[in-house]
């Protein structure tokens, strides 16, 4: 198959140019109006599909330019699709004269929804022509779909895009959204339509897929998504509908946020002109956790009437979350490539994908994804925490963890460690930790109080204990200990049955501190020949190691 990419060297058309350069069937046109560019991205690839660079210019004669390549698929990847000028579907209309299937990453409400301008004129031609092959809509209606399994009518859906503060965001997505920043957006509240604020609604939330290590408390402002315009017309019952990007490091969100007001107040009409300057400032500014994800958030109703919710949540580490934008496209090809091709006509790109497809794309990156159902407060602790991730485990762990109500105590032995320093001991004096030993019994108490656990640990006759429960607000899906005045919020990860804790944040008298003042811990749980093994090891930058106990509990 032929595939000719405009902006194929381009932020999102290389990244598509990447993920499918394994493929031996295709040929990709990577076309632009500079060759060199093109050329030296093939230079830069290892690949098994034919690459060509090519010239391509969106404003040029496109009908002796698709007769040219040849092409047996068309993909716009280049944008800004807000700024396309008066005739922003050229590239489409020529698609169909020339008989060729085409299809857009585009990212604009405007555009997308428009696109079924094309319908009547796609069909007679016998080509399909799909537009927002991309994070939103295509990706985001998977979802939606996937989380309404069962349900009777889909009632409210918000959700939230993080790209890591490293992903290089490209000059046309700033472009975009400079340009509407602090403007009316179309959207559904109550039931109606309504407007929203671009960049000046906020909302907070924590992604966290089930297992996996959570992206810290997130800001996101309201962006301008297809969804805001296609979900309305897939689910009749929507009554709300709200979709945020949370950019990082927080503090340029909340300036960007202010600059939006101003232009809300019309002090300035817009931003458009200082799109280059954030462009700079996004990609240099930047520092925190190289990692990104996606929140998808839904209420419904079941089939009895009871109101139901589900969230979907999604983590991409390093360099693997800038892929996702491309993967629709990805996905769409191979399917192509496989005999499954879209029906003809023109619409947006909001049923041509299942989440299984992206699923697919997932597995061969370190992107995690999965869904949280509501969880009942009457259920144990890690339950609540780890939603499905808790099932997953082996059955003796979640013997331990399984608590409801009343009180559990398990029994065992340990090895005990000490730290030496002066501070380590002193701090081990005060929290009560036990002393060092080898082959120590053990007795661990699980008390159940309100929709917490206290957990009572008795070393060969010394004691001390700490407070466990579900995390709320800014700690949501964490595990909150508590030692006195002391909070440490920690993530549950799983991988191949062994449980891990991961601090994520920290608190002293309830004031939030950063993580380098508070204390490390390496602690993870695995059944190891039937047994409840443990191992945790607490310490702190100024006292290394305090202390440390492994052993297994019966």
């Amino acid at each position: 198959m032929r595939v000719l990419v405009i902006g194929g060297y381009g932020t999102f058309g290389g990244r598509l140019a990447r993920l499918l350069a394994d493929e031996p069937r295709l040929t990709l046109l990577l076309a632009g109006r500079s060759e060199g560019k093109a050329r030296r991205l093939i230079g830069a690839l290892r690949s098994d599909a034919v690459l060509i660079p090519w010239r391509f210019d969106r404003d040029g004669d496109l009908a002796a330019q698709l007769a040219e390549a040849k092409a047996d698929l068309v993909v716009d990847a280049s944008g800004p699709f807000q700024a396309y000028g008066d005739r922003p579907y050229r590239v489409a209309e020529a698609c169909i004269a020339a008989g060729v299937p085409y299809i857009d990453l585009a990212d604009s409400s405007e555009f997308v929804a428009g696109i079924d301008a094309l319908d009547a004129r796609a069909k007679a031609a016998g080509v399909f022509v799909r537009s927002g092959v991309s994070t939103c809509p295509a990706l985001s209606s998977a979802v939606v779909r996937r989380l309404a399994e069962g349900w009777s009518v889909v009632r409210s859906v918000s959700a939230g895009i993080a790209p890591t503060p490293w992903s290089g965001m490209g000059l046309s997505v700033v472009q975009g959204i400079a340009g509407y920043a602090g403007k009316p957006v179309a959207l559904v509240r109550g039931g109606r339509t309504a407007q929203g604020v671009a960049l000046v609604e906020t909302r907070r939330a924590t992604i966290a897929p089930p297992g996996a290590t959570p992206l810290r408390n997130l800001r996101f402002s309201l962006v301008d998504t297809p969804d805001l315009r296609t979900l309305p017309v897939l689910l009749p019952g929507l009554r709300d509908v709200w979709f945020g990007a949370g950019t990082t490091p927080e503090i340029l969100q909340r300036m960007l946020n202010g600059m939006a007001l101003l232009v809300c107040w019309r002090v300035i009409p817009t931003l458009a002109p200082l799109a280059s300057l954030f462009h700079w400032a996004i990609n240099r500014l930047r520092w925190g956790e190289h990692r990104g994800g996606m929140v998808v958030a839904a209420v419904g109703e079941d089939a009895r009437g009871r109101e139901v919710r589900r969230s979907w949540h999604l983590v991409a580490e390093g360099d693997d979350g800038p892929f996702i934008p491309s993967m629709a496209a990805e996905a769409l090809i191979r399917k192509m490539l496989d005999g499954d091709r879209p029906e003809p006509g023109a619409r947006a790109s909001v049923a041509d994908l299942e989440l299984a497809d992206f699923e697919a794309a997932f597995a061969r990156r370190a992107i995690r994804c999965g869904v949280r159902e509501e969880i009942p407060a009457s259920e144990p602790v890690y339950r609540q925490v780890m939603a499905g991730a808790f099932d997953a485990m082996p059955d003796a762990w979640r013997a331990v963890h399984d608590l409801r109500a009343g009180t559990l105590t398990v029994e065992g032995r340990a090895m005990v460690r000490r730290g030496k320093g002066l501070l380590a001991r002193l701090v081990g004096a005060v929290v009560g930790f036990p002393p060092a030993g080898d082959d120590v019994p053990v007795a661990v108490c699980f008390e159940r109080r309100g929709n917490a656990e206290l957990w009572t640990r008795t070393f060969g006759g010394k004691t001390f204990s700490s407070l466990q429960e579900p995390g709320r607000g800014r700690s949501a899906h964490l595990v909150v200990e508590r030692f006195g005045p002391l909070a440490v919020a920690m993530a549950p990860t799983t991988h191949n049955g062994r449980m891990s804790l991961v601090i994520r944040r920290f608190s002293a008298f309830g004031v939030p501190l950063p993580l380098w003042l508070g204390p490390t811990t390496a602690a993870h749980e695995e059944i190891v020949d039937g047994r409840f093994h443990f191992d945790v090891e607490i310490g702190h930058p100024l006292t290394g190691m305090i202390v440390r106990y492994q052993g297994w509990l019966a």
